[in-house]
């Protein structure tokens, strides 16, 4: 039976940024703004309220996310393997700094309204049907990026990653019970992405929404 996930104030988020923004012509498409805010500062500013400690996982110089002051770590699997990747590079993070931890949140940078209970409800469901991971959902849709990961998992995932080439988060978790967690979305999606031009457009109207 799996062990109760740690209390909210111990656990710390790996935040993804390690995408290569194709479809928005390349460059760190967490650095572009929204209503005068860069998409990475307002994820930020969702997730620090709510976890023990942020870092970032991003490829190239980390230099260019110092003002930040996270610590940047560099996907371990070559080849920009996605985002499983970036939560292998977060668990081992985690293991190596954190010890005492056992779980780890995961989402990704260009998702500005993350909900403010994120943690909080992940955690409770995971507790409650004795999962060994959760992850959201909002729309009828999982987001699986979205979710909060035992980090004694991470040797499984680098053998999935390195040895089988697997690279669909979904595939992964479907080896697992996992506890999945819908929101709302209404005024909108907390889970909205910005990943084109267009959306980064909606991302200004919805920011409007937004209390922040």
């Amino acid at each position: 039976m799996t062990q109760p996930a740690d209390d909210l104030s111990t656990i710390p988020a790996v935040i993804l940024a390690g995408g290569l923004a194709r479809r928005l012509g390349g460059g760190d498409k967490p650095l572009r703004s929204i209503a005068g805010r860069s998409l990475l500062q307002r994820v930020i500013a969702r997730l620090m309220p709510q976890c023990d400690s942020l870092l970032l996982n991003a490829n190239g110089d980390p230099a260019r996310f110092a003002e930040f002051g996270l610590p940047v770590v560099a996907d371990s699997v070559a080849g920009f393997a996605g985002p499983l990747a970036g939560v292998l590079a977060g668990l081992d993070w985690a293991a190596a700094h954190r010890p005492e931890v056992r779980f780890l949140l995961s989402a990704p940078a260009d998702c500005p309204f993350l909900p403010r209970d994120l943690l909080a409800r992940l955690q409770r469901a995971l507790s409650e049907q004795h999962a060994q991971f959760a992850v959201a959902a909002s729309g009828g849709r999982s987001h699986p990026v979205v979710g909060l990961w035992d980090v004694g998992e991470r040797e499984r995932l680098r053998t999935a990653l390195s040895d089988e080439g697997l690279r669909k988060v979904g595939a992964f978790l479907a080896r697992y019970q996992v506890a999945t967690v819908a929101w709302p979305t209404q005024p909108f999606d907390p889970f909205f992405n910005a990943n084109t031009s267009d959306d980064l457009a909606e991302a200004e109207a919805l920011a409007k929404l937004d209390r922040d």
